[in-house]
C-alpha cells in the first residue's frame, strides 16, 4: 500500500546510518585517533554483503568485525563500505552495505547506534538489483513500529 507523507523511521535511520558513513570515510582518509576503535555489527545472509564464502557459514546471519588495528584499504561510499581484515592471520576483503547495519559502537567514547537493517535488494535475473521505489511505503502496524525504535540510552554518559 502507497503511504503519502513522511516516513520518519526510515528519515531517522538512514540520518543515523550517515553517522557512521561520516567516520568511516575520516578514518578512510585520517586512520584511527586517540583510542578509537568499533565493533561493527551486521548482517550476512544478505545477497549484497561480499565475503569469504567460509566466514559466512561460521556467522550464517550476522558477524561483529572490529576496526581497531589490523584493518587496510578502507573505502566509504554513500550505499557501503569495503575493508581488508584479518580473520585468523588471512586477509580477506568485505563489502558491508549499510543498509545491513545492525549496530556500531565505538566503546572509547561509549557511544553506539543501534539500527533496523533495510530489505536487501532483489537481484533480477541479468545480474541487476531491483529495489523498491521510494515512493512506495507500506503502512506500519502497532508491532512494527516498535521494532523500529532507535534506543540510545543505554550509551547517554549518566
Amino acid at each position: 500500500m502507497t503511504v503519502k507523507g513522511f516516513s520518519y523511521d526510515e528519515i531517522v535511520q538512514d540520518a543515523l546510518r550517515g553517522v557512521v558513513r561520516d567516520v568511516l570515510d575520516r578514518v578512510s582518509k585520517d586512520g584511527l585517533t586517540g583510542s578509537h576503535h568499533f565493533y561493527l555489527t551486521f548482517q550476512t545472509d544478505r545477497p549484497d554483503v561480499i565475503m569469504p564464502e567460509d566466514l559466512r557459514v561460521k556467522h550464517p546471519k550476522e558477524i561483529t568485525v572490529v576496526l581497531q588495528h589490523q584493518f587496510w584499504d578502507l573505502k566509504v561510499d554513500q550505499h557501503k563500505f569495503e575493508v581488508t581484515l584479518s580473520f585468523n592471520e588471512s586477509p580477506e576483503k568485505i563489502v558491508v552495505p549499510f543498509g545491513s547495519l545492525i549496530s556500531f559502537l565505538d566503546p572509547s567514547v561509549k557511544f553506539g547506534l543501534q539500527f533496523v537493517p533495510t530489505q536487501p535488494p532483489v537481484m533480477e535475473k541479468k545480474g541487476r538489483v531491483k529495489t523498491k521505489d521510494k515512493d512506495e511505503h507500506e503502512e506500519p502496524t502497532p508491532g512494527s513500529m516498535a521494532a523500529k525504535i532507535v534506543a540510545l540510552d543505554a550509551f547517554r554518559k549518566k
